[in-house]
């Protein structure tokens, strides 16, 4: 009987721990390297390959690695679990639930089609309405499969149709500028907010391990600039590059009026979802004030409790918003495996050697921090989740990044920025590009192309505005 795609994937997956837990038998390792720090690398490494390959979800891989991990006393049971308490994963988790009370009562289709019905004239208004609902969204929706792929996407697709543009039928019309000024500003928004993104909760989890503190209001202050700068020019450079053949747009203004009336005014329930989001909003950006002494995660757990005391969601809502409980599981266990491996040496150890590899090539600082930045964005081609990718290379890269003398705050940011700008770069590289692609407005080549323009756009303005930035505010 022939093997199964997925049943191959997972045997070489398991084949990868297996040899690397088993390579000390024939090479002698670093004196740094223990064989405790060594076994948990191997059993890492094949989770990470788990994540690229996918022969299940992920949530499942993570839990099967962390039993593996416990079961031969790579870790203790307590160690393994210890990434399930962070505060910042649930911070993470409490952003889900929120996305959940947008889908469920309109709310977040109801902003996008106020956007709409207000700037709707022309394609290129269109084209800013829908980035700008995107854009009050991304804070409370930390997933870009949920917030552009269940939420953004209908609406564009509905946009399309009523502007006569379909995949089979005018798609330069309209509806392949929409699909890619949605998606290349899909990647700046999951970049502005810490909570746009799931990963991002890894990113400063890891962070805060190599000593470094990064809070909500934090990490937006630092992405402001360069976002601001993106979020302006982006729709007008997919129009210029890759022009509709339409300009005016009258019928999306028509399509908006008559959603609205469709929806009716707003219900009770939409009404305390809105002021609940502005109150939590407000205590992020000001978390870094003296008079705010509420923690961000504990502000984010209070207003999912105040939603679940009116009413606006069900506790039977949280337990089918699956998308928060995949997470916990995968992202505690890679906030507990990283924080090992840092704890055991292992972290230090690579990117010592990796420092000493780049500054044998007359690389160093700044100058360093900028060549890993290119390489992390590129390697992405890679890989099919941005999940795998900050697994797979973020803590060493902000490792090697640091030894090399580069400043640690900006390093860790920089690099937690790209690891979410390298997201439209293929058809593949993140959970929404196979709904975007997939809708069949804009062919593989001309896809790859323009990821590949914006990917450069990106790194010019992330690490030039950007980088002047943060020295303005005294990152570096």
């Amino acid at each position: 009987m022939p093997v199964s795609n997925n049943t191959a994937k997972g045997l070489i997956t398991v084949l990868v721990g297996v040899v690397l837990w088993c390579l000390p038998w024939f090479i002698t390792l670093p004196e740094a390297i223990t064989p405790q720090a060594w076994h948990l690398f191997s059993l890492t490494v094949a989770i990470i390959v788990g994540f690229i390959l996918s022969p299940m979800p992920i949530g499942a891989i993570a839990f099967i690695g962390i039993s593996i991990i416990a079961l031969t006393n790579t870790l203790t049971v307590k160690d393994v679990v210890a990434g399930f308490g962070d505060a910042t994963m649930w911070l993470i988790v409490s952003a889900f639930i929120f996305s959940r009370a947008f889908l469920k009562t309109g709310l977040g289709q109801r902003i996008a089609y106020l956007f709409l019905r207000a700037l709707g004239t022309s394609t290129l208004k269109v084209g800013y309405a829908l980035v700008l609902s995107d854009l009050v969204l991304a804070p409370l929706t930390p997933s870009s499969g949920a917030r552009a792929g269940a939420i953004m996407y209908p609406i564009v697709r509905g946009v399309s149709t009523a502007l006569g543009s379909e995949p089979d039928n005018n798609p330069r019309r309209a509806g392949a500028y929409l699909i890619q000024c949605v998606y290349q500003c899909e990647a700046i928004l999951c970049a502005t907010f810490m909570t746009a993104m799931a990963g991002n909760a890894a990113i400063v989890r890891i962070a805060n391990d190599a000593g470094i503190n990064i809070t909500w209001g934090g990490w937006l202050l630092a992405s402001c600039v360069p976002a601001a700068l993106c979020l302006l020019l982006y729709p007008w450079l997919v129009y210029k590059l890759f022009p509709p053949e339409i300009k005016k747009t009258p019928e999306a203004k028509a399509l908006a009026v008559q959603k609205l009336r469709e929806m009716g005014p707003m219900s009770k329930h939409e009404i305390i979802l809105a002021c609940t989001f502005a109150v939590a909003l407000f205590l992020w950006c000001t978390s870094d004030f003296s008079f705010n002494k509420f923690n961000a995660t504990a502000v984010a757990m209070s207003a999912v409790s105040f939603l679940l005391l009116t009413k606006v969601i069900e506790w039977k809502d949280m337990l089918n918003e699956t998308g928060a409980w995949d997470t916990l599981i995968w992202m505690g266990a890679l906030i507990a495996l990283a924080g090992q491996l840092s704890k055991l040496g292992f972290i230090g150890w690579f990117a010592a050697s990796a420092s000493g590899w780049i500054s044998a090539i007359g690389v160093a600082g700044f100058a360093a921090l900028v060549v890993l930045i290119i390489l992390y964005m590129y390697s992405h081609y890679g890989f099919a989740s941005m999940t795998a990718h900050i697994a797979a290379m973020y803590a060493a890269f902000l490792g090697v990044a640091i030894a090399a003398g580069a400043p640690p705050m900006v390093s860790a940011l920089a690099l937690g920025f790209v690891a979410n700008l390298c997201l439209p770069i293929t058809h593949y590289s993140g959970t929404a590009s196979p709904i975007f692609y997939g809708a069949g407005f804009v062919p593989l080549g001309p896809w790859w192309k323009m990821g590949f323009i914006f990917s450069i756009i990106s790194l010019v303005i992330w690490l030039g505005v950007g980088s002047a930035w943060w020295k303005v505010i005294g990152l570096w």
